[in-house]
């Protein structure tokens, strides 16, 4: 059987550039796949980020006029990842988010920015480098999905395409006067291309174009296809099901590992778990929590958004309080649940502990130190948090929605019994059902056997990219046949 090649194209990619999940799925799976005889190279922008890190980078092309300047095709490695950067400096050199000005505000051309980097990757796959000519190419999100439109409108022989939604919320929307500047014709200004709802749409474009459309889980790839997630896209999803599949994330277990990881005061498995008191005394001391062995720590590691269902976690605060729980929360986003959570801390020193921002090495201590690892998103692709939360012997507690549902072992009676449980999982998505939840883990978090039982099972389950590995390839081979 042939060597697979694929072209990744990707707007981040760890461990060179992160805002998100998508650069960790981005970083890990061209990785994976090494093992499966797959050559998968990454596609992405030469931020100040990524230029700064890349080591003995080549130029293999150059453009007189990229939507607006010149600019080059680097190819370079780095951690074992195959690159191809877009040196771009009137697009991309820039400093902090890649998406986002100081202000908070989108940069004023994302829509330039963009079609630039789908622009590239359609050239590529049409054969532009006579060292890399892919089977495939792989486009993540929005920031890609015009490589398979501008394949539609270049005509001739084209590599297939797949486009994978993280995050269907997000879906590239500009008005249609940019056309001519991204190189489109007129023509794509139409319901049965990108046009959507007025404007246009890359995602949509992608998903009307695509060879193949995969999202992040199994359950968000069926949700998606209802009104309530379809985010106005339901019913074209509906009409390319067939086309259509959901293969759950997984998670780098050599960097999020308790046995080996260096941001740990000690290492700690699932047969040397009670190390892992360690990490809890230091969480508390480190944010300034009660140092008590006895309380229960509630861990939040995520963006702070209403999609996230944060401001319901607020609601049941008191909760906490009454159960004599703590909470140790790390993330940022919407400034009022900012500004709440730092009013709750204020209120309750010692018992709540707000980091306002993002570390990855606290990060690790809170998915290490904390007993319990709160995820109430209102909808959620996959999340990679969970998957974390199990590796380290946090038992998640779910909104039973997308990749949540499809990744923790729900502690009902049954499985209790039967000793398989992962975690905990509330429907619907309110703050009553949230607030049961959070009691559900406090009286199992006083049945120490039990508890440690589901501890065990969690750290057990197979969270690495393994089997997501095999389904892309099976996918990849299909698609080619």
């Amino acid at each position: 059987m042939k060597p697979l090649k694929i072209l990744s194209v990707a707007s981040e990619l760890y461990p060179l550039i992160k805002t998100g999940g998508l650069a960790d799925v981005a970083g890990a799976l061209p990785l994976a796949l090494q093992a499966h005889d797959v050559d998968m190279r990454t596609l992405l922008p030469g931020y100040p980020a990524v230029l700064a890190a890349l080591k003995g980078a080549q130029v293999v092309h150059h453009v007189r006029n990229l939507c607006g300047g010149k600019a080059n095709l680097l190819s370079a490695e780095h951690a074992g990842l195959k690159l191809y950067v877009l040196d771009a400096p009137h697009l991309y050199n820039r400093p902090g988010n890649p998406y986002l000005q100081p202000d908070g505000m989108d940069w004023h051309d994302n829509a330039l920015r963009f079609a630039a980097l789908a622009r590239m990757g359609a050239d590529i796959g049409k054969g532009l480098l006579n060292e890399f000519s892919p089977h495939i190419v792989h486009c993540h999100d929005w920031q890609a999905a015009l490589v398979p439109v501008y394949l539609h409108y270049d005509g001739g022989k084209r590599p297939k395409t797949i486009v994978t939604v993280h995050n269907l919320a997000f879906q590239g929307r500009f008005r249609p006067e940019i056309l001519h500047d991204i190189g489109l014709p007129a023509e794509a200004n139409r319901i049965e291309a990108i046009e959507y709802f007025g404007d246009i749409s890359y995602l949509k474009g992608g998903l009307q174009f695509a060879d193949w459309i995969t999202t992040v889980s199994p359950t968000y790839a069926r949700e998606i296809r209802e009104p309530e997630a379809g985010m106005g896209l339901d019913g074209l999803l509906r009409t390319k099901q067939a086309h259509l599949s959901g293969i759950l994330n997984g998670i780098d277990t050599n960097v999020w590992n308790p046995a080996t990881d260096p941001a740990l005061p000690a290492p700690f498995s699932a047969k040397k778990l009670s190390l892992r008191a360690k990490s809890k005394a230091a969480l508390q001391k480190r944010l300034g929590l009660k140092v008590d062995k006895h309380a229960q720590i509630f861990g939040v590691i995520s963006r702070l958004s209403g999609q996230k269902g944060l401001d319901l976690l607020l609601e049941a605060l008191p909760v906490l309080q009454d159960e004599g729980a703590q909470l140790a929360l790390l993330g940022a986003g919407d400034a009022v649940l900012e500004r709440e959570f730092r009013a709750a801390q204020a209120a309750h020193p010692g018992a709540i502990s707000c980091v306002i921002g993002y570390d990855e090495e606290l990060a690790h201590l809170i998915q290490a130190g904390c007993d319990a690892l709160l995820v109430p998103s209102r909808f959620e692709p996959c999340g990679l948090t969970q998957l974390c939360a199990l590796r380290y012997g946090a038992i998640p507690v779910v909104s039973r929605v997308g990749g949540l549902n499809d990744t923790i072992i729900e502690a009902n009676e049954m499985a209790l019994n039967a000793g398989v449980a992962t975690g905990i999982q509330f429907s619907p998505v309110t703050t009553p059902q949230l607030i049961e939840a959070i009691r559900r883990a406090t009286a199992l978090y006083r049945d120490a056997p039990r508890w440690k039982q589901m501890q065990q099972n969690a750290m057990r389950a197979d969270v690495s990219w393994d089997g997501p590995a095999r389904a892309y390839v099976q996918l990849y081979r299909q698609i080619l046949s």
